[in-house]
């Protein structure tokens, strides 16, 4: 399983599950968010490292551009599109939203 899979099943599991979201959302308060998240995936299951969700962010992104326009230089900046860290929170944070909106 890559990256990306682990994290999709993650947050699968976090979305059912509000004390692993809360847990996630909380390493954002720490003081290297980063490293608390991987290792907090890591207590999880998923060897998820950091330079390794770094890297994979980039390289689907250089892929996604290869794929656009030609793939030269002048393709389209997708912003965000490089950041697996933050879309996976951008869906944890949507998903506390939908919540709270319920109450």
């Amino acid at each position: 399983m890559n990256v990306a899979e682990m994290l999709d099943e993650l947050k699968r599991k976090a979305w059912e599950d509000e004390g692993l979201r809360q847990e996630l959302l909380a390493t954002r308060q720490e003081k290297n968010p980063l490293s608390a998240f991987c290792r907090k995936c890591r207590e999880y299951g998923y060897p998820i490292y950091e330079m390794e969700l770094i890297q994979e962010g980039e390289e689907f992104y250089a892929s996604m551009r290869r794929s656009t326009n030609g793939g030269g230089e002048n393709s389209p900046m997708l912003e965000g599109e490089d950041d697996y860290y933050e879309l996976f929170f951008s869906s944890l944070e949507e998903k506390r939203k939908m919540g709270e909106d319920r109450r």
